[in-house]
């Protein structure tokens, strides 16, 4: 993923996965998550009313999740698919 972001002008080398916190609801206005599983889990530990959304939800016609590249070592078209969503997810902020 990093040779791919980099390709494309993204550095995400200082980047590092992390748990997401029940503090983290407090701290941002909108959690998106990448898949359903992520989803589920979100809305596991959220409060109520915690704005929890599917990055995908923010361009139709996407499919149901972002797939993981590391599974389907589809680096290209989770970028792609990323940066479409990420359009939508603007336009609506």
């Amino acid at each position: 993923m990093q040779k791919a972001a980099r390709a494309r002008g993204y550095d995400l080398s200082g980047l590092r996965a992390r748990r997401v916190t029940r503090d983290d609801f407090d701290r941002f206005d909108m959690v998106v998550a990448m898949d359903r599983d992520n989803l589920d889990d979100l809305r596991a530990l959220a409060p109520g009313g915690a704005d929890l959304r599917l990055m995908t939800e923010f361009a139709p016609g996407c499919g149901a999740s972002v797939p993981d590249p590391y599974y389907t070592r589809d680096f290209d078209g989770t970028l792609d698919l990323i940066e479409r969503c990420a359009r939508g997810l603007l336009d609506q902020l």
